[in-house]
């Protein structure tokens, strides 16, 4: 990694500068007006001005494969961020669905359906709609950690077969899949971040 060598010659010669402009300065007899307090030692027969500068970093050049790394993290961090309130309420939405429509015959679960997708619509319709596709398919496997199934079974369940297969379909033409499921191992990063979101939650609700 290189080191900013420049920052430290500048800042020598700023040191040197002002060693030699102050010494300079007191060689000269002072007059009223003129004097100027410093801080100073002595060495030798010499008493030397004393400057502090103000503290400053130098850092090395980030390698090209942590910078992709980094990249990579904060995107993934953004999308669960954002995503992972919705795979919350499509938990709690499809745990009351189930407990309703388990009472009711075919006739009333259609219009059941019709009334709650057009009130999730009405409440979501736009903001996930502003989603990308890459935030589309960290949604899906939030909600397969949220409600254990995939977003292709709870579909199949909720609007049949044929609808399932329809829009699974679409979400391939968009590189996505609704048979997406969610594994702590192969995603352990978006675990990580989830556990993060948890914990700060947590922190706002205790604080």
């Amino acid at each position: 990694m290189r080191i900013r060598f420049k920052q430290i010659i500048i800042s020598l010669f700023l040191v040197l500068g002002m060693s030699f402009y102050h010494s300079g300065a007191m060689a000269q007899e002072a007059h009223g007006a003129d004097v100027i307090p410093l801080h100073a030692i002595v060495v030798g027969q010499d008493t030397v001005p004393v400057i502090t500068l103000a503290i400053f970093d130098v850092v090395a050049k980030m390698p090209k494969a942590l910078r992709k790394e980094r990249e990579r993290w904060s995107r993934l961090r953004n999308a669960v961020y954002v995503t992972y309130p919705y795979a919350r309420s499509a938990a709690r939405v499809l745990k009351d669905v189930n407990s309703r429509l388990a009472s009711m015959n075919k006739k009333e679960r259609k219009a059941f359906l019709a009334t709650k997708e057009k009130e999730l619509k009405a409440q979501f319709g736009d903001k996930l709609e502003n989603l990308s596709v890459y935030q589309g398919k960290v949604l899906m496997k939030l909600i397969n950690r949220e409600t254990g199934q995939n977003c292709f079974e709870i579909i199949k369940e909720l609007k049949g077969g044929f609808n399932a297969r329809v829009w699974q379909t679409v979400a391939f033409f968009f590189g996505g899949n609704l048979k997406s499921d969610y594994d702590k191992q192969e995603d352990r990063d978006i675990e990580a971040i989830v556990q993060e979101l948890e914990m700060y939650q947590q922190y706002r609700v205790y604080n």
